[in-house]
């Protein structure tokens, strides 16, 4: 489990293939053989790492759910640990299971976002929504998508102060409202 709360901007050094090579530090401070790490919102388990870089196995179902596929070199991830029993859950309860990719319609302060109309059920106004693996608060929801208010700290240490219209993002909606409506879907009429 993660809480949304981005630790550290990473930079995508290489991909070979399935393997995904991100340079970082901070999130390399208590680092194991295993251990998970979520890049823009997508849990990833760490495979292999140096002082300043670790590596991912990424599978094709990951590819395919998130904009994992879209990085290149140079490109900037957002990253985040999880969160240990001990810790202070400063965002939401976040998986790390990209539930969809979203496309930025207008960019940060007033970040809009295009998602598929399906999904739309699980997001309500002042509730939670992950982006690119930070933790926000819906402001307005729309007939195609949402709206948050993206405040100047989290533009300038996450990736959502350099994305703009048209690129893509990694979406993960509120788990506890999939979960109720999979529960009451077996009991309603």
């Amino acid at each position: 489990m993660f809480t949304g709360i981005v630790e550290e901007l990473g930079t995508v050094a290489s991909r070979d293939g399935a393997r995904l090579r991100i340079e970082a530090r901070t999130v390399l401070d208590d680092v194991e053989l295993g251990a998970s790490i979520a890049v823009n919102g997508t849990c990833l388990t760490v495979v292999a790492w140096g002082d300043d870089w670790w590596e991912a196995d990424v599978v094709d179902e990951t590819f395919d759910r998130t904009c994992l596929g879209a990085l290149t070199p140079g490109d900037r991830v957002n990253l985040e640990r999880p969160v240990r029993l001990a810790d202070r859950l400063g965002g939401h309860l976040v998986q790390g299971h990209v539930d969809a990719v979203g496309t930025i319609v207008e960019p940060a302060p007033d970040l809009r976002v295009r998602l598929p109309v399906d999904l739309l059920r699980y997001v309500v106004e002042k509730g939670s929504i992950t982006v690119d693996g930070t933790s926000l608060t819906v402001a307005a929801v729309h007939p195609d998508g949402f709206s948050v208010a993206v405040i100047p700290h989290t533009t300038e240490v996450t990736t959502l102060g350099r994305k703009g219209p048209g690129d893509p993002v990694n979406l993960e909606l509120d788990v506890i409202a999939k979960y109720v409506e999979s529960l009451l879907g077996g009991h309603t009429p």
